[in-house]
């Protein structure tokens, strides 16, 4: 259980990812949006 929460903070995008969902629930295109990457990469970091 700890290994894959440590796994998901240790990678910066998914860090910046979870700082964004803390402050607001946000959909995919916002995140989008707000990190400057694709969807694609967005829904694989939210797996």
């Amino acid at each position: 259980m700890f290994e894959n929460f440590f796994k998901a903070i240790g990678e910066p995008t998914r860090l910046k990812i979870l700082r964004l969902l803390v402050e607001q629930e946000l959909c995919v295109c916002d995140i989008e949006e707000v990190l400057q990457i694709s969807q694609p990469r967005v829904s694989q970091h939210l797996k």
